[in-house]
C-alpha cells in the first residue's frame, strides 16, 4: 500500500493553518509527501536535518524568532531526540510540536520498526508529552491545530502520531 498524497495534503495544509512557517525534518517513508509539499510551498521554510535531535535547536530557534515550527519524524527519531526534548524544549519552555510517523504496530512489514514503535508511547508518557493520534481524515485539521495551541499555551512539546490508517493509502 502506497502512502497517501491526499491525506499528506491534509495534514501539511493543517500545519499551514496552525501558523507553521519552519519544518524540520528526515527523509522517512511516511513523511516523503509531507516532506516534499514544504520543500515546494515558497512560503515554509524546511529545514533537512542530519539527525532528529537538531530538529529541536531548530525549534528552539524559530519560537525565540516568532516563528511557529513542526519537527517531522519517526518513532525512532523522537527516541534518538530525548536529550533534546528534555535539556531544551522542556526545560527552556520552548513549544515544540511533533509529528511522529508510528510505525511498528498492526500491519507493521518491517521488523527494524516494531521496537521502537513499542517504545513510543511508553516514552511520551515518561517525559509527560500530550500526544494525540491522527488516524481520521476528517478530523485532523482540528487535531493539528488544537496541538499547536496547546504547544503554544503551555510552552512544552506535544505529539501527533500519524497512524497507518491516515497515512496509507489502501489499494483497490
Amino acid at each position: 500500500m502506497p502512502v497517501s498524497e491526499r491525506h499528506s495534503k491534509l495534514v501539511y495544509d493543517a500545519l499551514v493553518a496552525a501558523g507553521v512557517e519552519v519544518v524540520s525534518a528526515l527523509p522517512e517513508t511516511w513523511l516523503v509527501h509531507l516532506i516534499r509539499l514544504a520543500e515546494d510551498d515558497p512560503g515554509m521554510i524546511l529545514v533537512r536535518l542530519a539527525k532528529e535531535e537538531e530538529g529541536v535547536g531548530i525549534s528552539a530557534g524559530a519560537h525565540l524568532a516568532g516563528r511557529r515550527s513542526a519537527m517531522l519524524m519517526q518513532n525512532h527519531g523522537l527516541l534518538q531526540s530525548v536529550n533534546g526534548i528534555v535539556s531544551l524544549a522542556q526545560l527552556y519552555k520552548i513549544p515544540l510540536l511533533m509529528l511522529i510517523s508510528d510505525r511498528g504496530h498492526l500491519g507493521e512489514p518491517d521488523p527494524w520498526q516494531t521496537a521502537g514503535g513499542r517504545a513510543t508511547r511508553p516514552v511520551l508518557d515518561a517525559l509527560g508529552i500530550v500526544t494525540d493520534e491522527l488516524s481520521d481524515p476528517a478530523t485532523v485539521q482540528l487535531q493539528v491545530a488544537r496541538g499547536m495551541t496547546l504547544a503554544q499555551a503551555s510552552l512544552a512539546p506535544v505529539a501527533l502520531l500519524l497512524t497507518r490508517d491516515l497515512m496509507w493509502e489502501a489499494l483497490g
